[in-house]
Parts: structure tokens; C-alpha cells; sequence
């Protein structure tokens, strides 16, 4: 089973130091430390392994070091920043893990471009060696990329002609869309396994900078504290220790203080579960801090991250995700105008982060998602965006003489606080970006809304009464159960990730179902395959017939 539990004192791959407003995180890769045994992670190549440390290292810097500003990302070797993607591991890791890797992978840098466009922490890539494939990927993911000019250390994207397979973290997209490389010169450069180095590569726009040894070191520390002048993070502050989770495994599923994973394998379902906080919930900034971990909405964040990432990685028949939730909407609201009244604060700034790329776990995720809104039920806030990740969203009309009838409830953090995949809050992605919608909506924030009521604004798909409940959800999963996952996972992304795009979805939505197919095809990992034959000494052969 994989876990995603790291600390820094264990970690075998990078190593994280701090000085004031710079942190260095530097990459010197044990080969022998694969996360699975069968390979070796030679020329600084990494596994997810090494991206589950890189992973928590970015955590811990958001959250335990407020005043660091600037992370220089570099490697530990001589003459070699990094390989990328370990080949081996590619070669012999089963389909479904070649895409979880890559998806997550992809979530990790997408993270710090998310952490320099909201905390302000900037990121520079001080390449001081040959950088290829997922190694180069690591550096676009960075606000500016330094480059060593020595006459050998070149910048690559080398899959299409070494592997038959594309860049699987989002190079391709980060090449057009973000350092905007003209097309002709992306085409002449993904298909030169030999790559761009020197003054090419800047004025190609593939690097920023490209600087001698000698004063190499000095130049990316000097670019460094520049952009750690810029940072509104705070000069001075006291961190916040993230301890281990508190988790139980075990046969039916995964459980924590307030998510709770429970899984069905003959129904191909996993039920998840997230509570609201109690009454004791935090709303002064002091109280917050002394919380620290422990406060509601980072807790819950921490947990419902690591759910869905266990989840995806440990039971990959599980096909369907319920998402249920319990508690007081009163409390939930409090939490919310909490992290409203203090966002410009670091720490609320960072946990509203967290809640940011957890909810975007949700929306990229191969996973059928219904949102289950029952007796008891707590979608209020920020927990509604729960089900606004959801495809379809169950909603209970039961009479007050009935039982207890289930409300939604929006806050202001249902506006424009946990901006998707695409960009936009998920409610303005709902109904469109239509303005007249949005501004009725935002008159009903914090107004419990029955079913009848929440089914009228649109803010539900079916709502069954209490006799035809459990068949109608029963239905669901059945039918659900019965698709083709590729068909559904398909489905899903283009229905999710509909009108406008950003590089995000491209990435996920785009180049992640090219990247999919291409891992299916003979010519990538058949026998006579690129995949499956690099390092062999022995030469591709390709079906040449265009699909």
C-alpha cells in the first residue's frame, strides 16, 4: 500500500534548507530508494516516490517557514539537474500507475504555480546541469528558469523521439501557454532529443537566464532576493507545524477525525464522509494560531487530501465516490467568515490554499462523483463546493413532520474563494459565468434552502422524496457500475472542464486523454515498443499508420 506520509528527516531524495526569506530545495536522488522495487533511479530520474517528498517539502514551506519568499529548486549532483521520469520505472509500472503518477505529478507543479499566484511565493529552477523531460518539466513549473552555460548542460523534451510517449507533466502546455515559444521552434524542440542549451535556449524563450559557472550560484541568489522583495508573505512569523495525520486503515477503507472513506468493493463505491467542526470552532486570528494544525479547515483539508490520494492510488476498481457530509451549518458559516474576515492573513491565505488544490483533487479526479445531500447533511459553504465538484448532486425532499429535512446554505466563500481547475469559482462555472444568476445567488448566502427551493435555483440535479430514495441512489450506483470506466473518465473530464480553458485543463483534461491513449498504444509500450525498449540497444519499430 502507498502512503503519502513525509517528514523531512526521512526524506531520501531532496533536501530542504531555509535561510531567511530563501529556501533551496535540492534534488540529489538515492537510486536505490524506489518507492517499488525494480529499478534504479539513476541520473538523478525520479519515481512518485520522490514527488510524494517534493510534495510535503512544498507543504511545509507554506505553512511552517511564513517567511520564506523565494524557493530556488536545484539539484544536489554535479552536471546533472535532473533526467525526469525514471524510463525503467515507466517501462515496467502497470498503465493505471503510469497515470496516477503523471496526475499527480502534475498536481505537485501545478501546486507551485498555484503558491506564486496566491502566497506569493516565487520559484526559480537553477538548473546547473543537463535538465530533460520531466526534469525541464519541474523547471517550467517555476515563475523563472536559470540555466548553467558550461557548452554540455542543454535543456530537453525528449519523450516523442525516444519514448513514443508525450511530456506527461504538462511541458507541452507550459511551452505554448506559458513562456509562449513559438509553435515552430516547440515542434523543432520536442522532437530534438538532444535538446537546446546556451544562448539558443534563451532566446528561444525555453530559459531566462543562462549564466556562466563561475558566477552561477551568485546570480540565481541575487534573482532570488529580488523576488523575495516583491512577496507580501510576512517578514517575521511563527509557522505552523504540520504533525502526521491521524489515520486508521483497514478492510473497508481509510479514517480520520473528520473524513471518513468507507469502501464498497461489490458496489465499486467508496462512501466519503466530511464533518463540519464543532461548536468550539476558532474565529479570532489568536485562537487560530493557537489551533494551528488542528483548526477545522486545515485539518479537514489535510485529511480529505490524503482520502482522495489513497483512494486513487490503493483501490483503483473503485469507481464511484459518494460525498456525504454531517454537522451544524451555523458552524461551518462561522469557520467561513472566518477565513473571509482574515485571507489577507499568511496562514488563513495558506489554508485557503490548501482547501483550493484539495477541491481540485476532486475535479481532475477519474472518478464518478455524486454528491448525496441527506438527513443530517452539513453542504453549507465550503463544504457545498463538495458538491458543486460532483456530477450530480442528490438532494432528500422529506417533510419537517417527516424527519429532519436536509438544507444548503451559501457563504462568500462559494464566490470566488476555491477557483477550479479552469479558473473560475464553481458555481460561476455551473451556471456559465451568467452574472444576473450569480447576483441572485449571492443574495441568498447564508439562507438555508430546502430541496424544493435549492432545485428551483439550480443548485441540485434530482431531488427524490423519502419513499424513492434508496432506490433512486441504488439505481445510480448500479447504473454507474455498469459503464465502461474509460467511456465515464472520458465523459466526466470534457463535461467538467467545459467553455472557456486554461493550461490547467488542457493539461488535465487534454494532453492527460492523449497521454492515456498513447500509453495504450503498441507503439509506446508494445514489445517492439520505444517505452519498452529504451536502453535495449535495440531500435523501435513503429506501425507507421496515422489514427
Amino acid at each position: 500500500m502507498i502512503t503519502f506520509d513525509r517528514h523531512p528527516d526521512i526524506y531520501r531524495h531532496w533536501t530542504l534548507s531555509v535561510d531567511g526569506a530563501i529556501a533551496t530545495l535540492a534534488l540529489a536522488v538515492d537510486e536505490d530508494a524506489g518507492i517499488v522495487p525494480g529499478y534504479q533511479l539513476k541520473l538523478n530520474s525520479y519515481d512518485l516516490g520522490v514527488d510524494i517528498e517534493l510534495n510535503d517539502a512544498l507543504q511545509r514551506i507554506r505553512f511552517e517557514y511564513p517567511a520564506v519568499r523565494t524557493v530556488i529548486v536545484t539539484s544536489g549532483m554535479e552536471k546533472m539537474f535532473c533526467a525526469g521520469a525514471n524510463i525503467y520505472m515507466l517501462g515496467t509500472s502497470s498503465h493505471g500507475w503510469k497515470v496516477n503518477f503523471c496526475k499527480f505529478t502534475n498536481e505537485t507543479r501545478n501546486g507551485m504555480e498555484d503558491s506564486s499566484r496566491h502566497s506569493g511565493i516565487k520559484f526559480i529552477a537553477a538548473c546547473n546541469g543537463t535538465t530533460a523531460g520531466g526534469g525541464y518539466e519541474i523547471a517550467l513549473a517555476c515563475d523563472e528558469i536559470f540555466l548553467i552555460d558550461d557548452r554540455s548542460s542543454a535543456v530537453s523534451l525528449p519523450e516523442v523521439p525516444l519514448l513514443g510517449v508525450l511530456p506527461g507533466t504538462g511541458g507541452l502546455t507550459r511551452l505554448t501557454d506559458k513562456r509562449k515559444v513559438r509553435h515552430d521552434l516547440a515542434d523543432v524542440f520536442c522532437t530534438n532529443p538532444d535538446g537546446v542549451r546556451g544562448r539558443r535556449a534563451k532566446e528561444w524563450g525555453l530559459v531566462d537566464e543562462v549564466v556562466p559557472r563561475n558566477s552561477f550560484n551568485e546570480k540565481v541568489m541575487a534573482r532570488a532576493q529580488e523576488l523575495a522583495a516583491k512577496s507580501k508573505r510576512p517578514e517575521k512569523a511563527n509557522g505552523i507545524t504540520l504533525p502526521p495525520l491521524s489515520r486508521k486503515i483497514d478492510d473497508v477503507g481509510y479514517h480520520y477525525r473528520y473524513v471518513d472513506a468507507v469502501i464498497n468493493t461489490e458496489e465499486g463505491c467508496a462512501t466519503l464522509t466530511i464533518a463540519g467542526p464543532g461548536d468550539d470552532i476558532e474565529i479570532s486570528l489568536p485562537d487560530i494560531y493557537e489551533a494551528g494544525a488542528n483548526w477545522w479547515p486545515l485539518s479537514m483539508a489535510r485529511e480529505l487530501d490524503d482520502a482522495i490520494l489513497m483512494l486513487r492510488t490503493n483501490n483503483e476498481d473503485i469507481g464511484t465516490l459518494l460525498l456525504k457530509t454531517t454537522g451544524s451549518i451555523d458552524n461551518v458559516l462561522k469557520a467561513d467568515a472566518a477565513l473571509f474576515e482574515h485571507q489577507d492573513n499568511w496562514f488563513v491565505c495558506e489554508v485557503i490554499g490548501m482547501l483550493r488544490r484539495t477541491l481540485a483533487r476532486l475535479d481532475v479526479s477519474s472518478r464518478s462523483l455524486f454528491a448525496l445531500v441527506e438527513e443530517g447533511s452539513c453542504f453549507a459553504g465550503t463544504l457545498y463546493e463538495l458538491a458543486l465538484a460532483a456530477d450530480r448532486i442528490y438532494m432528500l425532499d422529506i417533510a419537517e413532520e417527516e424527519g429532519m429535512p436536509p438544507h444548503i446554505t451559501l457563504s462568500t466563500q462559494n464566490f470566488g474563494a476555491y477557483e477550479a481547475v479552469n479558473g473560475k469559482s464553481r458555481l460561476a462555472h455551473r451556471f456559465y459565468e451568467d452574472d444576473d444568476v450569480l447576483d441572485a445567488l449571492r443574495q441568498q448566502m447564508e439562507i438555508r434552502l430546502d430541496a424544493i427551493e435549492a432545485e428551483e435555483k439550480g443548485l441540485v440535479t434530482f431531488i427524490p422524496d423519502d419513499i424513492d430514495w434508496e432506490e433512486e441512489i441504488r439505481l445510480l450506483i448500479e447504473e454507474r457500475n455498469s459503464l465502461s470506466p474509460d467511456a465515464l473518465s472520458g465523459l466526466e473530464a470534457n463535461l467538467r472542464f467545459g467553455g472557456s480553458e486554461t493550461p490547467s485543463t488542457k493539461i488535465f483534461g487534454r494532453l492527460s486523454a492523449w497521454q492515456n491513449w498513447i500509453f495504450n498504444r503498441p507503439n509506446a509500450v508494445g514489445e517492439k515498443g520505444a517505452l519498452k525498449l529504451f536502453g535495449s540497444g535495440t531500435k523501435a519499430e513503429f506501425d507507421k499508420r496515422r489514427v
